[in-house]
């Protein structure tokens, strides 16, 4: 028995419906409805396009986009429930508007297919994303930079392999993460620019018979310009990668700091506090003050970079055009954005309101070490000793004063003068933690005169 063609999603090509489970299988209405208002956008713009170019009648066209806001009302109020056998959020539409309007609501898809309106819906609601992500770390860049304009005159141990390498300015580490940020609102600045070309009009994949107008919609709805291949228009998913990508160096970001959060947090670094704002406790040992919201961050990377594994994996197999493996891009984008906006607030909050740095134990920390010992041999260095000379005489100077238990500034002038006459009663000041710091004028050093125009560059940065 022939399905009935006024109210099935298929031609009479078919004769029977699908099995149940095939039917649960292939829909997609459970998450792609996420589309819906960029559904009815694009829908809106191809209605007044069919009209412009006299596909339609103007008068069809308005009753075409007054049907269309009909369904975004009914969305609205919460009236609007497609279910499985809508398939996917486009069919959806179009039933309702048949519904609403009878023979005309059968005219609007005219001139595209599923392939091209999905590809168009899907980068209207990216574009949003990416924006609201740049916002994000809008907020997290200035929850750091409060952070930084407050401690510029605070010092913290700086690390290689974790190890102590030489003393910094606090602020100076903190602008690091400023710096990362930055590149990830320039990458997503520049993914924006090819998210925003239409891909509206290729139609299933070699265009359209009908008198279309694609520069039209492509105008309505906020587009740069029109793919200018109707087969790459429906099958492009690179912006979809290129997203993950970018979205997956920001958790990197933030997993790294998230990484230092729990390790400063901890009693053998003792560098932060963590707010009740920000912690949480143990269920069985009392004292506990745990490190909930950096470990989150940390541990939900792998769901970032896993979506982008997937996308990669789902699309470096498949021919031209259009294939059904599509449908596994939008679940991945939707838990990326999701995750990543989450994260973002959440380090921001941390950084606001959830952690204080300790001064005095940071003090403690960068004078109880022989981070200063670079600036021994710079001092060696200045005075014209050769820098490897210099080198290998403070190596076997820390060497003796490990042995013996003592610091560098702990030595009196008389075994500095034993070990190199260069040396004179100044080398003290010179090996002074914050002398340490502020000697490093280097443009981008840790010199608190340069840490302060880092934080003049990024603060203009935000208010451009």
């Amino acid at each position: 028995m022939a399905v009935d063609s006024s109210s099935s999603t298929w031609s009479q090509r078919f004769e029977q419906g699908l099995h149940p489970a095939i039917e649960r299988f292939n829909a997609s209405i459970g998450f792609d409805i996420t589309l819906l208002q960029h559904d009815l956008d694009g829908s809106i713009a191809h209605a007044r396009m069919l009209a412009s170019t006299g596909v339609i009648s103007a008068e069809e066209a308005e009753q075409l986009v007054g049907g269309l806001e009909q369904v975004r009302a009914e969305a609205a109020a919460g009236s609007f429930n497609p279910g499985l056998e809508d398939e996917d959020v486009h069919f959806a539409v179009e039933r309702r508007l048949i519904t609403l309007l009878g023979p005309l609501g059968k005219k609007l898809h005219t001139g595209r297919s599923r392939n091209d309106q999905v590809g168009t819906d899907l980068r209207l609601w990216l574009r949003g994303q990416i924006d609201a992500i740049d916002a994000a770390l809008v907020r997290f860049e200035r929850a750091l930079l409060a952070q930084a304009e407050a401690h510029v005159e605070v010092l913290i141990p700086g690390y290689t392999h974790l190890q102590r390498a030489q003393p910094i300015c606090l602020a100076h580490h903190l602008l690091a993460y400023v710096e990362m940020a930055e590149r990830d609102r320039a990458r997503l600045r520049d993914l924006r620019q090819r998210v925003n070309i239409c891909p509206l009009g290729a139609a299933a994949l070699a265009g359209t018979p009908v008198p279309i107008d694609r520069r039209h919609t492509a105008a309505a709805l906020g587009f740069d310009d029109v793919y200018a291949n109707s087969l790459d228009a429906v099958s492009d998913r690179d912006f979809a990668v290129e997203f993950s990508a970018a979205a997956s160096l920001v958790m990197v970001h933030l997993s790294r700091l998230s990484e230092e959060v729990i390790l400063w947090a901890s009693e053998e670094f003792r560098f932060v506090t963590l707010t009740d704002r920000c912690a949480t406790g143990s269920s069985l040992m009392p004292q506990k003050k745990n490190p909930d919201v950096p470990e989150l961050v940390r541990g939900k990377c792998g769901r970032v970079f896993g979506h982008l594994q997937g996308l990669l994996v789902m699309i470096k197999g498949l021919p031209l055009a259009y294939n059904k493996d599509f449908q596994e891009d939008k679940e991945a984008l939707f838990d990326t954005v999701a995750t990543t906006l989450a994260c973002l607030e959440a380090m921001a909050i941390l950084l606001e309101e959830g952690l204080q740095f300790q001064p005095e134990r940071l003090e403690q920390a960068v004078g109880s070490d022989f981070s200063n010992a670079t600036d021994v041999a710079d001092y060696l260095v200045a005075k014209g000793v050769p820098f490897r000379e210099a080198y290998q005489l403070v190596g076997g100077l820390v060497k003796t004063c490990l042995q013996e238990g003592l610091l560098l500034r702990d030595l009196p002038l008389e075994r500095w003068q034993a070990l190199h006459g260069a040396f004179e009663g100044d080398i003290y000041a010179a090996i002074a933690p914050r002398q340490v710091v502020a000697a490093r004028r280097s443009e981008g050093g840790t010199a608190f005169e340069q840490v302060r125009l880092q934080l003049q560059r990024a603060q203009a940065r935000l208010q451009d």
